[in-house]
């Protein structure tokens, strides 16, 4: 009885290791995703605020097109 009593707590730590090694693994798969998804939201960042700043140092080179205050007034009004 001592021996089977020993073999069932050595396969329940099996389970419970084989278990564990696979959340693990699932962590580090999900870890690694979104680091990927974090790089690529930063050279998206990255990418607009370098069109942002270019648009901006285009409108301060440009004469201005119109005033706001010759416009007529929306529609709506």
């Amino acid at each position: 009885m001592p021996g089977s009593d020993l073999d069932a707590r050595l396969a329940e730590l099996e389970t419970r290791l084989a278990f564990q090694e696979h959340a693990l693994q699932e962590i580090s798969d999900a870890l690694a995703a979104a680091r990927g998804e974090e790089s690529r939201n930063a050279l998206l960042l990255h990418r607009a605020l370098e069109e942002l700043r270019q648009v901006r140092s285009a409108l301060a080179a440009s004469p201005a097109v119109g005033d706001a205050g010759s416009e007529p007034p929306p529609p709506h009004y």
